[in-house]
This record gives structure tokens, C-alpha cells and sequence, in this order.
């Protein structure tokens, strides 16, 4: 779970992450812990959309028209934003809709922006996905797959930027995913309940001495926080230098024709997230462990579902990744399981 949200950070492009699994795991905890680990970004003072001052995809209409005048856009440098969409949403918070004040006090129809404006170039968390209601899935659906939020109604029409990293968790026990949704997800992984008994103990002590005193534990973690932050953007900066071999892309794609993957979006997410983990570690180069460590998260929730078969998805990719790689079907599942040991 933590390094597919590190991926994630480092290559906004992998399309985010889903995160099931049973209650009390700490889903929610290690999510919202994530935006104290990004860099700060460039944007356009005074913008509601966090506007890249460089970068036209990222932009508003108003800076766009400010561009073109000629004006001197002022920057401030600010945290990435971390929105948490609750349930009890309606579509006009979410979306954004007239600006009541405005129209009352001045007589002028303005837009108030949403919870996707405020998201652009951020993080936007929606905790119990599966209990998210039909209408406002499609929504975040559109602007998923776009990078933009349009909006018409009350006489205006608005289109800004929402380029932002879904991050969705749930219980499997309070139902299933829609499949046009879970698609949308570049990543999808299972967390369990820890059963050994050394491990709860050492959650439980970790715990308690957050309850006792929240501002020494966060001091005594501040070095190893510092490090995994560096750690993060230099893996962003050397993205751009990672490559992987042809060979590896042919059996990647492999892979997805033997599972009989949909569409392909499941060898796009296989290439991106296995240049991401090289870049994490310090390469420039794919190697075969990487794919070995990604596949399965990236294409486990992608597969077609049979009622019958009891075999486990993540299993499944497992098995035809051994096969393509020639690798040999005895080898410990466990090798390949999505890890992260900081």
C-alpha cells in the first residue's frame, strides 16, 4: 500500500491508487500521512484552481487571459493539496456552482469552485469508494479520465483544470466496486490484518505513544520522514531518465493478452509504475524485479471475474507473469507481493 502511493507521488500519470481491505488496517491514516511527504508546488497567487504558472494544461481561463494581456503573474509556493470527498457530498460541492453572496450582493453571476478545483494538482481521497452514490462516480469519472471539470447550469459555464491522484478505500464487506470506477484506478492492493502477535504489539505501543504525546512521536520520525521525502523528489526528477528495454514492454504486454486484460490501460500502468520504481531506487533502468514487484497491483482489479473460480486475481497475474518471464510456477508468491521495508 505505501509503495503504491509512493509511485503514485512520483508519477501522477499511473491514475491512483485502490486500497481494500478489512477495517482498522490504518487505510485511511497512511493516506492522509502521504501529503506530508510531497513537495511544495509553483502557483498562481490568489488562483482557487492551484494554476501551474508554466505549464498551459494546468491553467485557468483567468490566468490564460492574463497570459495573453501581457500581465506579470505573481507565485507562491504551496503544499499539494489533500482533499478527502466525503460521502454525504452533494454534486453542486463537488463540482462547484453559482456563488449565492455574489448574486445577492452584487447582482453578478460568478462561479464558486468545488472540491475538484480545490484537488487540481493534488491528491483527492474518497474514503468508502463502494458506498460513493452512482451520480457523483460518474463525475469523478469524467474528470479523471479528462484532467478537466466542466460545468453548466444557472446561466454559466465554467471549464477548469482537475488534473489530481484518485485515492479510494473500502471494505469489500460493504460491497463491490463499479467496474467502469475500479478500472479508472491505475493500482488496486489488499490489506490484511496483521496476525502476528510481535507486529500488533508494536502498533499498539505505536500508537499509544502518539495518543500520549503526538508532538514528540512526530519529532522522534522527522528524520526518516526528511529522508523519504528526499527520497521522493529525487525519484521525480529522474523519471524522465528511466527507460526499459523493448524486450521487457513485449512481455509486459504479454502478460495483459494472456489475462485477457480490457483495453490498455494495464500495460500503460505496468510501464509507468515499473519506471517509477526504478526511479524511487535510484535507477534509470527497468529491470525484470520491477515489472516482478508492480504487475500484480497493477492488473489484478483488471481482470474479468469468474463466480466459480476460487483462485485469488493477484494469484492469477502471478502465475502468467512466471510464465511469460519463464520463471518457474514453484517460486514463493510472496517474491513478487508489492513491498515496502522503510
Amino acid at each position: 500500500m505505501k509503495l503504491a502511493l509512493l509511485l503514485n507521488v512520483i508519477d501522477p500519470r499511473i491514475g491512483g491508487v485502490m486500497i481494500m481491505g478489512d477495517r482498522g488496517t490504518g487505510k485511511s491514516t497512511t493516506i492522509r500521512a502521504l501529503a506530508d511527504l510531497l513537495p511544495g508546488i509553483d502557483v498562481v497567487a490568489g488562483d482557487p484552481y492551484n494554476s501551474s504558472p508554466l505549464d498551459p494544461d494546468l491553467q485557468s481561463t483567468e490566468v490564460r487571459q492574463q497570459i495573453e494581456q501581457g500581465e506579470t503573474l505573481n507565485t507562491e509556493n504551496r503544499q499539494v493539496p489533500m482533499i478527502d470527498l466525503p460521502l454525504g457530498a452533494t454534486e453542486d460541492r463537488l463540482c462547484g456552482t453559482i456563488d449565492i453572496e455574489k448574486a445577492l450582493s452584487e447582482g453578478v453571476r460568478a462561479f464558486e469552485p468545488g472540491l475538484l478545483a480545490k484537488a487540481n494538482r493534488g491528491l483527492l481521497y474518497v474514503d468508502e469508494v463502494n458506498l460513493l452514490d452512482d451520480h457523483l462516480v460518474d463525475v469523478l469519472l469524467d474528470s479523471a479520465a479528462s484532467g478537466w471539470n466542466t460545468v453548466e447550469r444557472e446561466g454559466i459555464s465554467v471549464r477548469h483544470p482537475a488534473r489530481f491522484v484518485l485515492i479510494g478505500s473500502g471494505n469489500p464487506e460493504e460491497g463491490e466496486l463499479r467496474p467502469q470506477l475500479l478500472d479508472r484506478f491505475g493500482m488496486s492492493v489488499e490489506v490484511r490484518t496483521v496476525r502476528d502477535a510481535e507486529l500488533r504489539v508494536q502498533v499498539v505501543d505505536q500508537r499509544t505513544a502518539f495518543d500520549t504525546d503526538p508532538e514528540s512521536f512526530a519529532t522522534s520520525t522527522q528524520v526518516n520522514q526528511d529522508s523519504l521525502q528526499t527520497k521522493v523528489i529525487e525519484a521525480q526528477n529522474r523519471l524522465t531518465e528511466v527507460t526499459i528495454d523493448d524486450e521487457l514492454r513485449l512481455r509486459i504486454s504479454a502478460v495483459c493478452g494472456e489475462l485477457d486484460v480490457d483495453g490498455l490501460r494495464g500495460d500503460i500502468v505496468t510501464n509507468r509504475a515499473a519506471r517509477a520504481l526504478a526511479a524511487f531506487e535510484g535507477r534509470t533502468e527497468v529491470s525484470e524485479e520491477d515489472i516482478a514487484r508492480v504487475v500484480s497491483c497493477s492488473l489484478r482489479h483488471r481482470l474479468r471475474k469468474d463466480p466459480l473460480e476460487q483462485v485469488d486475481s493477484g494469484d492469477r497475474v502471478v502465475k502468467v507473469f512466471c510464465k511469460i518471464f519463464e520463471r518457474s510456477e514453484s517460486t514463493d508468491l510472496s517474491e513478487f507481493e508489492l513491498t515496502f521495508t522503510n
